[in-house]
């Protein structure tokens, strides 16, 4: 018997983008962990601040910015723009 989870995203994401950085350096595993989060409302390490403009983003409109760390300890992003048109997930240094 197996379980099946439906995951149901809080906004729209737009076209998916992963800079080379990502493509190269990040475990494919981490990076769909991530989004999944992301999607989720789960923003990842971010502070106070940025979860509650997160939060509001999803409510209102606006960017959304979420902060992980993959299993060898490197940061990465993934931002969704104010207009959903588009998601990215790319390394702080590729901002």
């Amino acid at each position: 018997m197996s379980l099946v989870t439906r995951a149901v995203a809080k906004f729209d994401v737009g076209q998916l983008y992963m800079t080379r950085g990502v493509a190269e350096g990040i475990d494919e595993d981490d990076v769909f962990k991530a989004l999944v989060r992301h999607l989720d409302g789960d923003w990842g390490d971010v502070d106070e601040h940025d979860r509650q403009a997160n939060d509001d983003a999803v409510l209102f409109g606006g960017r959304l910015l979420s902060a992980y760390v993959d299993r060898s300890n490197t940061r990465f992003w993934i931002i969704t723009e104010a207009d959903r048109s588009a998601t990215t997930i790319l390394l702080p240094s590729e901002d």
